[in-house]
């Protein structure tokens, strides 16, 4: 059976699973280091202290992500997508599933930390890899004209995972106190090893893609050292992606992980409101994501990606008013709102538009390593500088933070040229 053959739906439901599980685990540690890794891991501080330093471990997972996408795109442009993202499962299970029998500074003291980083950041050099090659499976298999819609499918895998960690570590949150910081935040680590052993028999069933196939036969085009070739010739478009990620990946972790914070600390809302806000927007992303997909299908990758950059700062003082009136749907409106019209237009198109700018031979490195240093800079220090402004200067930094990361994605998304029409088995 050769990969032409391969069913797009398949594919795109392989993809969609897979990083469904990998961002399930990437993002039970959001939820913990907003909620329990401060009093389990860093009791000894003062509660915000202990906040940044939860949010500390956390960041350090975003720095692993470019060393992954390095790593990992280099031999999914030497040996295949395939191969990697089996890879990038196993060890992000592995990781998150020790997370969960960590023990804690109570019983060993400064090391529990230290354990806590070491895996983190194996989670961050997993997921660095996993993005580029899940989206490429999806969009070098798409048919013609339909890149968009189905190159969304692995985007498809943020909200999934983001709303399937919330709802278990929701459940377990319910157990009394006592329980729930002795054992109760554990089990949501330990199940992904059962949801690990799902996705590799679902990723072991899919082909290899018919541009790297085609790349592997005609042998010239073939990147020798695929990292080094992409620095030399596409430097301009590594700086696009990651500029364009910039406001997509610093807001959504604003979003998801520091307005937990937020909401419990300064708005005092029930975090259980929080919670609920962001579960309900990242069901609604089930629907927004392939829509804007499909929708940059018909009149361009850039529009849509403009529209939730706009989006992003327009919406970044209205997010703090609207949970400040402590309202529950003021509050659930305000994350909505966020999800839906800042961060899903530029997440749809993103798998499409950063996979369009590169040549196959060097398609693995170039998207993943412009799409990771982003993250590494914006996704992973955001909660953490949002978490340190709060106390000295107030909500309005924040939207100002966040207004500065919109204008950086605006002008990376204006300097880059429209994907649409491009050829991508070249």
């Amino acid at each position: 059976m050769s990969s032409q053959k391969s069913p797009i739906r398949l594919i795109a439901f392989a993809s969609l699973i897979g990083t469904t599980i990998e961002w399930y685990d990437f993002f039970l540690y959001n939820t913990a280091a907003a909620l329990v890794f401060n009093k389990l891991f860093f009791p000894t501080f003062d509660p915000i202290a202990g906040t940044m330093a939860a949010f500390g471990t956390y960041a350090v997972g975003f720095a692993a992500r470019p060393i992954g996408g390095i790593v990992v795109g280099h031999y999914g442009d030497k040996v295949g997508r395939k191969s990697m993202l089996v890879f990038t499962l196993v060890i992000m299970g592995i990781a998150t599933s020790l997370i969960g029998l960590l023990p804690t500074y109570e019983s060993i003291g400064p090391w529990a930390a230290v354990l806590l980083i070491i895996l983190r950041l194996v989670q961050g050099f997993g997921v660095g890899g996993e993005w580029g090659g899940a989206v490429l499976m999806a969009v070098e298999h798409a048919p013609p004209g339909q890149r968009g819609f189905y190159g969304s499918w692995p985007q498809i895998g943020v909200p999934a995972g983001l709303l399937t960690s919330t709802i278990v570590f929701t459940l377990f949150s319910r157990l009394p106190p006592d329980q729930f910081l002795a054992w109760g935040w554990r089990v949501p680590f330990l199940i992904s090893i059962v949801l690990v052993g799902v996705g590799l028999m679902i990723r072991l069933r899919i082909m290899e893609t018919p541009a790297f196939q085609k790349m592997k036969s005609e042998r010239s085009h073939e990147a020798r050292q695929p990292i080094i070739e992409v620095l030399k010739t596409h430097p301009k478009e590594v700086l696009q992606a990651a500029g364009a990620r910039c406001a997509e990946n610093g807001s959504f972790y604003i979003y998801s992980a520091f307005m937990l914070v937020y909401a419990t600390q300064h708005s005092h809302i029930d975090r259980s409101v929080a919670l609920n806000g962001i579960m309900l927007a990242s069901a609604c992303e089930f629907i927004a994501i392939p829509a804007y997909g499909a929708l940059s299908d018909r009149i361009g990758r850039k529009p849509v990606y403009m529209f939730g950059a706009v989006m992003t700062a327009i919406l970044a003082y209205p997010l703090f008013w609207l949970f400040d009136t402590g309202s529950t749907a003021l509050a659930t409106l305000a994350l909505l709102l966020t999800f839906l019209c800042s961060h899903a237009p530029m997440y749809a198109p993103q798998g499409a538009f950063f996979s369009e700018l590169f040549g196959t031979s060097v398609r693995y490195s170039g998207a993943s390593l412009g799409a990771q240093l982003s993250a590494a800079v914006a996704g992973g220090f955001s909660p953490l500088i949002a978490t340190f402004l709060l106390p000295r200067y107030g909500r309005s930094a924040i939207a100002l933070y966040i207004i500065f990361m919109a204008c950086i994605t605006i002008v990376a998304v204006i300097s880059a040229a429209e994907t649409l029409r491009r050829d991508i088995e070249t």
